[in-house]
């Protein structure tokens, strides 16, 4: 029997994770992300994903990223109604994500409808809030390691990626093909969680290209944030974080900790200022989950100072003129959405203040156009001058370099026969290609969106 596999989102760009496995009798969905970034990609959010999306048997979450899960409601809107596997800390924190974004779209639609400058009339999101309930019921965990047998007949087993808490990459074997998908893959050494697990057998082998174009820096001391911290308090400014609420918040909170310990930054208000990102760090503190962490990273978080936490909207707007220095976490990290916009449009224009840039900014985000240097950022609606100051902490990254994806291929017990390159923009896939040719005796491709393949 005919096994075919179509790349439907992450072909080309970083962001819209969607891969279809599908026979004569069944449809598996390996990841339902969101495109982010530049509008030609965002609107292809609007697009139904596929034919039938009735006929889809089940969807399988690596890991809670927006650009992984965010689609799900959108497809549970046009009818999917089967099971959405993931591990029990994924399932967790994509119900986090996915009432979020559905809040923030609702949300988007009025005030676009209030203000005007949609040219949608009226405007409407992606999906409901209602939408989002629907989809979390249909999330079924499963353990690391565990094989677990699809709907559709296939079998499944997720084994540690390393990336966030629950991240997973994901081998589905049908009858006998087996493909393994990465998913985000994390460093060999996470500050905050155990490393990733050794890929298992697979044929053929789907994976994530990133940061194939680049290595990261040795360095893992966060110089950047603590002098950018230091110059910033030194003038009276506070200091913005767009820090993405799954992870990167965490990992900010325990830089943060690490430096007071060190004795490298003064100690100041430290606001968390994301509703997600809170909710998300209640899920890191489940002891069920904790098998995932490391014990020394927990003891230092343990030692941070002068956290509070804005869970309110007034809460929040105080913020954007906080009155006294300050370090303000809020979501999302690539300023494309959520409370940070706000505080951006109230912060920007103040040269006292600087903004720390800590993760991957897609093109045709906010964080992108701040971290290329523009003078002017367009932000509902309106342009803002840029005069604040805008610094990037390379080191927080917690996806595999180029070295890290290849070293991670040839850890797989025998070579693939072929290679996908995904989740990666133009580039960075075709240089991760070249040196996976130079380095492996295996087939390897970059898909185009919709290419559709044949692995039986």
């Amino acid at each position: 029997m005919t096994l075919a596999l179509t790349f439907l989102g992450a072909a080309g760009t970083v962001t819209g994770s969607k891969f279809l496995l599908d026979d004569r009798h069944s449809r598996v969905l390996v990841d339902c992300g969101l495109y982010q970034g530049e509008r030609r990609w965002r609107r292809m959010n609007w697009e139904p994903l596929v034919a039938g999306p009735k006929s889809i048997t089940d969807v399988v979450l690596t890991h809670a990223h927006l650009d992984h899960c965010g689609y799900l409601p959108a497809l549970v809107r046009q009818g999917f109604a089967g099971p959405v596997w993931a591990t029990a800390g994924t399932a967790a924190l994509t119900e986090i994500v996915l009432r979020d974004s559905a809040h923030l779209q609702e949300e988007e639609a009025m005030f676009a409808q209030r203000e005007g400058y949609s040219r949608h009339d009226p405007p409407q999101p992606l999906y409901t809030v209602a939408d989002t309930e629907r989809a979390i019921r249909l999330l079924r965990s499963c353990d690391f390691g565990q094989s677990t047998t699809l709907l559709s007949g296939a079998e499944l087993s997720l084994t540690r990626a390393g990336h966030v808490l629950g991240s997973a990459s994901a081998l589905v074997t049908h009858g006998d093909t087996q493909v393994l998908f990465s998913g985000d893959l994390g460093r060999p050494q996470h500050p905050l969680l155990r490393g990733r697990s050794a890929p298992p057998v697979a044929r053929t082998v789907v994976i994530e290209s990133t940061y194939g174009d680049r290595t990261h820096p040795e360095e893992q001391d966060h110089e950047v944030l603590a002098g950018a911290i230091r110059r910033t308090i030194g003038r009276g400014g506070s200091i913005v974080i767009p820090a993405f609420a799954v992870d990167r918040t965490e990992l900010v909170l325990l830089a943060i900790a690490r430096l007071q310990i060190a004795g490298s930054i003064p100690e100041v208000p430290v606001y968390v200022d994301s509703p997600m990102a809170l909710a998300a760090l209640e899920v890191y503190r489940r002891p069920e989950l904790a098998a995932e962490l490391r014990s020394e990273a927990l003891r230092d978080l343990a030692t941070l100072r002068g956290v509070r936490e804005a869970r309110s909207a007034d809460e929040s707007k105080r913020l954007n003129n906080p009155g006294r220095p300050c370090i303000i976490i809020s979501a999302s990290g690539m300023a494309s959405g959520g409370r940070v916009v706000h505080h951006l449009a109230s912060l920007l224009p103040h040269p006292n203040n600087t903004v720390v840039l800590t993760g991957y900014q897609a093109a045709g985000t906010r964080g992108r156009a701040l971290q290329e240097g523009v003078r002017q950022v367009k932000i509902h609606g309106q342009y803002v001058r840029v005069r604040a100051e805008v610094v990037v902490d390379s080191t927080f990254s917690v996806h595999a370099d180029s070295a890290e994806l290849v070293a991670w291929l040839a850890a797989m017990p025998q070579p693939p026969e072929t290679v996908y390159l995904v989740h990666g923009e133009p580039e960075s896939s075709a240089a991760l290609a070249e040196q996976i040719r130079a380095s492996l005796d295996t087939t390897v491709a970059v898909p185009r969106l919709g290419e559709r393949v044949v692995l039986t």
